[in-house]
């Protein structure tokens, strides 16, 4: 079990997001997603699970160039615990041995989740749909508060019942920014399944909508939680 070194009504949320090379071989690339899945075995990991995506998009000329292809989605209940997988050796073979010569991009987030219990939280069954969107803003700093409250009543919504298409939110502010893009601030949010994330579309347009005269550029991923996986 991970360590609990951070408040207990927080986790970090590790995403990385990646391009894989048009020409990589299929079975370097499930051998490369298999030492990913793998890294759920270590003790400093809470949840893990990396995956093809099967979608993305972007809201602005700027962002069209970030086509990713896979995911890793990780939890750890610190920062301490994310600094010690990243540095694992077992996690620099994944990474050297298996995704150096097949992926050609990449894009890395890292937030702290309020009220995300971990030791609570189940993991997301397969066959459940994530959908993460990452916003850079037209001014850094100047509305990220005003976002956060609305991110934040919106997951409050989620315990009176109010979005019965989404059974978990996560969001916050990025904490590492060498391999961000500029971007600031993400949510994360779990489905049952497709279906239901395909239902909530309009439920999450009028969400983006309280706030999109703030944001210069957005890019959404949705993936599913494989039966494979280790989630």
């Amino acid at each position: 079990m991970a360590s609990q070194s951070e408040s207990e009504s927080e986790a970090i949320e590790h995403i990385v997001l990646f391009k894989v090379k048009d020409e990589a071989e299929p079975s370097k690339v499930k051998a490369w997603l298999d030492a990913l899945n793998a890294l759920s075995s270590l003790v400093q990991v809470a949840q893990l699970t990396a995956a093809p995506l099967i979608q993305t998009t972007t809201t602005s000329s700027s962002a069209t160039s970030l086509n990713f292809t896979h995911i890793l989605h990780s939890r750890y209940n610190s920062k301490q615990d994310l600094k010690a997988y990243t540095i694992h050796p077992r996690h620099d073979s994944a990474v050297k041995d298996h995704g150096l010569h097949i992926v050609e991009d990449i894009m890395a987030f890292d937030w702290v989740a309020p009220d995300l219990h971990l030791a609570v939280t189940p993991k997301p069954k397969p066959g459940s749909a994530i959908r993460v969107s990452f916003f850079k803003l037209k001014e850094e700093d100047v509305k990220k508060s005003e976002i956060l409250g609305v991110l934040k009543e919106t997951k409050d919504g989620l315990l009176l019942g109010q979005h019965k298409q989404i059974s978990e939110l996560s969001y916050g502010e990025n904490f590492s920014t060498e391999r961000s893009r500029g971007y600031s601030l993400a949510y994360l949010a779990v489905f049952p399944g497709h279906t239901e994330l395909e239902d909530s579309n309009e439920e999450l347009g009028k969400l983006k909508h309280k706030f999109t005269d703030f944001v210069e550029s957005e890019v959404v991923v949705d993936f599913l939680i494989p039966s494979s996986s280790s989630v």
